[in-house]
């Protein structure tokens, strides 16, 4: 097995046009537990400190940090840094076909954050689709081997649709993305889970991050310098969860570093909350992700 050392470091900047009064805000930026990942020396760093500060899980496989700040907030920066080790682990078997896993998801009775059951059915963002179904039914016939199936249908939503940063935002829901044929990271993750969901698969949405600058003789993988999203697929009880990145075309291995899971992006999302006052809110991301030697 293979391991590969990273630092990651993620700079957000948030402002207002006025100050802003009582704000609430729930960060989503501390990696949680997944399966040969070992995150180490995790921070996270506010400038201006807030008056409350809250560490919990939430939902699903979530770490959540919540704050609250009671004086005016005009500006607000948030360093969120760790190193992680990636271990590259073998493919698990997973030959069963699609039929077998839909039949072994319904069967499976437990509940916790990487079960099956919160997975198979339509959320908040992400609703199932008869269209998006119908799209990748060709992809998913009963018989065919469940991850070959899933490769093909992350490879057809590569070759269909176009990257595009401009023509959707956070707030673009799966079936508007598919119309578009274009998207970016969110809307491919949402329309690969959406079309698995459609046809009795559970599937996931990850946030996380790519390597920032690729081994030698390989391309710069599409994502990087930000966060990045892909979906997962439930393989098995056996076999978990495997990552599939329809961006790049590829599974999850060790250039994706996991930070939460969930239903959709409304699930994981980095940084979301609540104030007083009506000034519009602007962000602004960095984020560094760099091999150790």
């Amino acid at each position: 097995m293979r391991s590969t050392a990273y630092h990651v470091r993620h700079r957000a900047r948030l402002s207002y046009r006025r100050p802003v009064e009582d704000a609430r805000l729930n960060l989503r930026l501390a990696p949680a537990d997944w399966p040969g990942q070992v995150v180490r020396n995790y921070s996270l760093t506010t400038d201006p400190e807030p008056e409350d500060r809250l560490e919990h899980p939430g939902p699903y496989l979530v770490n959540v940090t919540s704050l609250g700040f009671k004086e005016a907030l005009r500006n607000l920066t948030i360093v969120s840094e760790f190193e992680v080790e990636v271990t590259q682990t073998a493919m698990p078997a997973t030959d069963g076909s699609i039929a077998r896993l839909r039949d072994e998801a319904r069967e499976e009775r437990e509940l916790g954050p990487l079960a099956p059951a919160a997975y198979l059915f339509g959320s908040h963002m992400a609703a199932l689709d008869e269209k998006i179904g119908a799209w990748a039914a060709p992809h998913l016939a009963p018989d065919r081997p469940a991850l070959e199936a899933a490769r093909a249908l992350t490879s057809a939503i590569h070759r269909e649709f176009a990257y595009d940063s401009r023509a959707t935002d956070s707030r673009t829901l799966p079936a508007e993305a598919f119309a578009l044929r274009s998207g970016v990271c969110q809307d491919f993750a949402h329309i690969l889970l959406v079309a698995l969901r459609t046809h009795g698969i559970p599937a996931a949405y990850v946030s996380g991050y790519l390597r920032t600058l690729p081994p030698p003789g390989r391309e710069k993988l599409i994502g990087a310098d930000a966060m990045h999203a892909w979906a997962a697929m439930w393989c098995g009880h056996e076999a978990g969860w495997v990552g599939l990145d329809p961006t790049n075309d590829c599974l999850a291995r060790e250039d994706h570093i996991v930070v939460a899971m969930g239903r959709d992006y409304a699930d994981v999302a980095p940084v979301d909350g609540v104030f007083v006052g009506s000034a519009a809110q602007g962000t602004h991301f960095a984020v560094d992700v760099t091999e150790l030697v």
